[in-house]
């Protein structure tokens, strides 16, 4: 058997089939970090549908109840009160937090991905620093999510139990792969040659190109609206919070019930009111950022040039849908609150479907470097 040399074209096409082999480090983020995102956001729908409008409604009927037994002079029944806001105040903050994490560490594993042709250590340290990023981000979330139910139960710390520890851990594992990233873009920066190159990432293709101005699009709203939110809306609010606060502290010295209960309801509604917009101005900017970085993956989405325009369309429309439904809430109701929870799902299946893309381009990669390898052996 002898072995012929490979051509030079053909060499650099085993190249590139080498930088998204099936469990190369790029492939693992990209893979890893559309997942997180993911499960963050059918985490977050579901949190939102089943969980968030009934925490507040618990939150607002128990400082209610908290403010007339204050009216009532009953100081222990307050105290359980306060204690019950606290409760659902943690289990709302903790099922944010993990819905938020996850979707931060899903854009941070992208951003990592980008980077791998730049970072100056072996294919397999790369690897071995993806999978660490990985259950660090996987595992500080979910360890979050159970801080709530797990509480101080068996912990050997005072302060801090089992669920927190991991947690930690988690973003210690993250940290630490994060910074060792950037050490080897550092030393890759000291002895840059010029031989590097990412070829694959320069043409983006039609469904890029729609991507890339969407998401400029989103963030440039995204900020437009914060900006006129802040102008317009956010001194006039934090106002009003002063005023209702003073309002329900003077109704209760006064022992007025009606002012305390007028109060309670329009600080209630202030709440939403700064609820949707925060939200509304997040949302456009993070979809807006997802679709910039996924713009960047579309020629290793191994789906026709129909398909990726199709679902990239798809995923702008969920995009503008979402934040523009939630701004609409306060006057619509669960008409809105519904829409923007379909705007969600459609970036949802979109993100999906490229997900499913990328694990389908791993064959088409592959291939030119098999049929090469086997022209090469002859016998």
């Amino acid at each position: 058997m002898s072995v012929s040399p490979l051509p030079a074209h053909l060499t650099s096409v085993d190249s590139e089939a080498a930088n998204f082999a099936p469990l190369s480090s790029r492939r693992l983020l990209i893979l890893g970090g559309i997942a997180l995102i993911l499960v963050g956001m059918i985490f977050g729908d579901i949190f939102a549908i089943f969980i968030l409008h009934q925490n507040a409604a618990r939150v607002g009927t128990s400082l209610a109840a908290a403010v007339h037994a204050a009216l009532a002079g009953n100081a222990p029944a307050v105290l359980v009160y306060f204690q019950n806001v606290g409760g659902f105040l943690e289990n709302r903050g903790t099922k944010v937090d993990t819905h938020v994490h996850m979707i931060a560490f899903g854009y941070l594993a992208l951003m990592l991905a980008l980077l791998q042709p730049w970072v100056a250590f072996t294919e397999k340290a790369k690897q071995v620093l993806a999978w660490i990023f990985l259950v660090g981000a996987g595992l500080l979330p979910v360890g979050v999510f159970l801080i709530h139910y797990v509480g101080l139960a068996y912990s050997p710390l005072q302060a801090i139990g089992w669920a927190s520890v991991f947690a930690d851990c988690g973003g210690l594992l993250v940290l630490l792969a994060t910074i060792i990233y950037l050490v080897g873009l550092r030393k890759h920066r000291q002895a840059e040659d010029g031989s590097s190159s990412d070829a694959l990432l320069a043409d983006r293709g039609e469904a890029g190109r729609m991507l890339l101005a969407g998401g400029l699009a989103l963030v440039l709203l995204g900020f437009f609206h914060g900006a006129y939110y802040a102008a317009v809306d956010l001194y006039q609010h934090e106002a009003r919070d002063y005023a209702l606060l003073s309002q329900m502290s003077s109704g209760a010295a006064a022992r007025d019930a009606a002012a305390v209960d007028g109060a309670l309801a329009g600080y209630g509604q202030l709440q939403g009111e700064k609820a949707v917009n925060i939200a509304a101005h997040a949302h456009s900017i993070e979809f807006g950022l997802l679709a910039i970085l996924l713009a960047f993956f579309q020629p290793y989405v191994g789906l026709s040039a129909l398909w990726k325009r199709r679902w990239a369309g798809v995923l702008l429309l969920g995009s503008i849908l979402l934040p523009v439904f939630v701004l609409l809430e306060l006057q619509y109701g669960l008409l809105a609150g519904g829409a923007a929870d379909f705007g969600g799902l459609l970036v949802i299946i979109a993100l999906l479907a490229m997900w499913i893309g990328v694990l389908r381009y791993t064959g088409s990669l592959d291939a030119p470097r098999t049929a090469v390898e086997h022209r090469s052996v002859t016998r």
